[in-house]
């Protein structure tokens, strides 16, 4: 995930991910923000499944410190 996130932020196809070997499944802790929104976490790197436009994708973010409260 840390190579197709670069800036803290940022969406990628699911089979784009996938095809490197990614396994949703597989997450070390989560983070729910103020929308309900729930990121799962591979240590710092954290990503959410969203469709747009009848196309999975990922939002890819990363861990913040105000995330800890």
């Amino acid at each position: 995930m840390k190579n197709f996130n670069k800036a803290g932020k940022a969406t990628i196809r699911t089979n784009q991910l996938n095809s490197e070997g990614f396994n949703p499944n597989y997450f070390t802790h989560y983070w729910k923000n103020t929308k309900g929104d729930v990121y799962l976490f591979v240590y710092e790197y954290g990503f959410l499944k969203r469709t747009e436009n009848n196309m999975d994708k990922y939002i890819l973010i990363q861990w913040q410190n105000y995330m800890e409260k």
